[in-house]
């Protein structure tokens, strides 16, 4: 089986493949930017195969995939940090669903049929009330970033392309996912370094922080990944899923978290930069339709996850 991975040298991407090299009869394929990083991947480079190709552009990914013809593709490539988004929308729209857009047509001129499992968000469902929680695949979308938008386009444009020419696409709308090599802009990771930093003496013993209020769903990537598998292989084309734990934390609980994993005496600091101009207050996701789906279930506790973060960061 021949296994395309788009976003390879990102978090997820890199995880994925992690999983995927303990599978048999499976050829691994990812695609890659020029310019992309590769410290995610260097422990695996010598088993898979990698092509270079802009996603947004679509004469470079008709060919890649006319190339490869893949049995499977895994759409994990993105620009996936919601600040950015508000800095950069254009860009974030763009690479999102211009960038998906062109493998669908790829596929659809070269008249194959792989299984398609799209990475969307959580952050799609954004403005979530109290008596939505906890929030089910059918609850309204009132996104609240460009990002949580273009993930909204990606989600719909996959149920479009399926309607209109069953191409094989599955949804996954996953919730927040943490774990080793996660980029330090995002929260869990963000702390994780800056404590590593603080017992490093690489800076002082300050941590600074946005909206300590805020609820997140948090899963193991390695849990996550897992899912995306199962996704394709025995989810309904056309449909959406959820994968999420079920518990929210707020940020202030993760962060009590990690402070009881270090000796260091650390003082918080609130830091304007960080608060954004509109914040979901909460997401806590029901992920039933996925498990009766596939019999999937998290396994990896979060004080684990985030423990294998801040070693990550120690380590580096």
């Amino acid at each position: 089986m021949k296994v395309l991975v788009t976003g390879i040298t990102g978090f997820a991407g890199s995880h994925l493949v992690d999983h995927l090299l303990t599978l048999s009869g499976v050829e691994v394929v990812g695609i890659q930017r020029w310019r992309s990083r590769t410290e995610n991947i260097e422990h695996f480079r010598d088993r898979v195969r990698l092509v270079e190709c802009d996603l947004r552009d679509a004469s470079s990914v008709r060919d890649v995939i006319d190339q490869l013809r893949p049995d499977r593709v895994f759409h994990l490539a993105a620009q996936s940090f919601v600040p950015t988004s508000w800095t950069a929308p254009t860009e974030s729209l763009v690479t999102n669903i211009i960038g998906q857009l062109n493998i669908f047509e790829a596929v659809k001129k070269l008249q194959i049929m792989p299984r398609i499992q799209l990475a969307c968000s959580s952050e799609q469902y954004g403005m979530v009330h109290e008596n939505e929680l906890p929030i089910r695949e059918t609850n309204p979308m009132r996104p609240l970033s460009p990002y949580a938008v273009s993930k909204v386009g990606q989600d719909m444009l996959g149920y479009q392309y399926w309607m209109s020419f069953k191409i094989p696409i599955i949804r996954t709308r996953g919730f927040n996912h943490e774990g080793p090599r996660r980029g330090p802009v995002f929260v869990c990771s963000d702390f994780a370094k800056q404590i590593a930093d603080i017992e490093k003496g690489l800076k002082p013993p300050v941590i600074r922080v946005g909206n300590l209020e805020a609820r997140r769903d948090f899963s193991d990537v390695r849990d996550v990944v897992r899912a995306y598998w199962l996704s394709l292989e025995k989810g309904e084309p056309g449909e959406a899923y959820n994968i999420c734990s079920g518990r929210a934390w707020t940020i202030r609980e993760m962060l009590d978290l990690l402070l009881g994993m270090t000796k260091a005496k650390v003082k918080i600091e609130k830091d304007a930069a960080r608060m954004r101009p509109s914040d979901v207050p909460v997401l806590l996701g029901d992920a039933s339709k996925f498990r009766k789906a596939t019999g999937w279930e998290p396994t990896i506790p979060f004080e684990q996850t985030l423990r294998d973060l801040l070693d990550y960061w120690r380590a580096r």
